[in-house]
């Protein structure tokens, strides 16, 4: 794992995102004042971005992450094996956030709120948001874990420090300080608590077109855990009316606890998931 990291850390600079040039109505709705936004998706690929919801402006995302494709045909390459998310958000104010959502993953069903406390060329050199998403997986029961069920068991709480930086109209990192609570965990000696430091960006290739990549790097995960840190790789593409992300990670969830606590794919073996996010917004 350690040399996985290092090797993320040297291939980073050529697989940062980037998701410039998306559709017109989104560009003139990004609310970063003197610099203009890092990123012009919610998400990087996994973790979220600092770009904001302009007041009053709704978004709706499908989000499809697919079984492995390690089996090939077998099972189509994972498409038998759908994992899907809908995502609804609205903007409050330009610097606050609330979205509510529902995924297939342990029926999980999370609530967010999403903050900007700085932005960059406001006398910081960096932009930064906050996000709180408390998440309720509905599958848990008590034939999985052996015991009965409590309320407790089914909660998990993310806490994020949102932190990027726009370089050039090309290139944007963000670093992304996580805290992360599972009511219950898969693995008994994991601790409850856990930390993460999450790692992206975006690097422009075209005007309708980008490539992604963030990292989650678990800081406390149990000894013998069989989960792994996830590593996500995707390509944003405007087409007409709807934007498109679609990308490849070795992590079936798609909300926050999920993702940094229960991935399992090994990139090294093909064990990696592909999937797709299609957005649309609309301003009232």
């Amino acid at each position: 794992m350690k040399r996985c990291l290092w090797y993320c850390m040297l291939l980073f600079p050529f697989f940062v995102t980037a998701q410039d040039d998306l559709l017109a109505e989104i560009d003139k709705t990004d609310s970063t004042v003197v610099v203009e936004a890092a990123f012009k998706g919610l998400k990087i690929v996994n973790f979220e971005s600092t770009k904001m919801l302009s007041k009053r402006e709704f978004y709706f995302i499908v989000a499809h992450r697919f079984g492995s494709i390690k089996n090939g045909f077998d099972d189509f390459f994972g498409l038998d094996f759908a994992n899907t998310r809908l995502h609804f958000l609205y903007g409050i104010s330009d610097g606050l956030n609330v979205s509510v959502a529902r995924s297939s993953f342990n029926k999980t069903y999370d609530a967010s709120l999403k903050y900007r406390l700085l932005n960059q060329g406001t006398g910081s050199p960096v932009t930064v948001a906050g996000y709180s998403q408390l998440a309720v997986n509905t599958l848990l029961e008590e034939a999985l874990i052996l015991r009965p069920v409590d309320f407790d068991d089914r909660l998990s709480f993310t806490q994020q420090l949102l932190i990027s930086r726009k370089f050039n109209d090309k290139l944007s990192l963000e670093l992304m300080p996580t805290y992360f609570n599972e009511g219950y965990t898969a693995y008994a000696p994991q601790e409850n608590s856990q930390y993460a430091l999450g790692i992206g960006g975006r690097y422009k290739l075209g005007k309708r077109w980008s490539i992604n990549m963030d990292y989650g790097w678990h800081l406390n995960r149990a000894d013998g855990s069989p989960f792994v840190n996830p590593l996500s790789i995707g390509v944003d593409i405007e087409t007409g009316g709807h934007v498109f992300q679609l990308h490849f990670t070795n992590a079936q969830p798609t909300f926050e606890s999920g993702f940094l606590g229960n991935a399992t794919g090994d990139w090294s073996e093909g064990d990696i998931y592909f999937g797709f996010n299609l957005s649309r917004v609309f301003n009232f």
